[in-house]
């Protein structure tokens, strides 16, 4: 996987979060961030890392995304492995 296709797909999960109050506030809290922070940061690989990474936090969360994203549920993992910080995880 790329670095692009893996920014795309953190996007997708960025935008999917934003759909779910809940998810999203607990994103917000985990990260230190403000709504506000989330546009401008929306390019951002490292971030999108960290999206992809929150969104492993709860297996149902990240089955969810896969699901509507139409996306086999292991994608957003080798995702974050394709993008800063995730060679530090082995997502095996």
């Amino acid at each position: 996987m790329t670095p692009e296709q893996a920014a795309a797909i953190g996007q997708d999960a960025l935008i999917w979060l934003a759909g779910r109050p809940e998810a999203l506030a607990a994103f917000l809290a985990q990260s230190g961030l403000a709504p506000d922070d989330l546009r401008p940061r929306a390019a951002d690989p490292e971030f999108l890392g960290f999206v992809l990474e929150f969104l492993t936090t709860a297996d149902q969360m990240i089955l969810d995304f896969a699901a509507e994203a139409g996306l086999d549920p292991a994608t957003p993992m080798r995702a974050r492995a394709a993008l800063p910080g995730g060679a530090e995880h082995n997502w095996t």
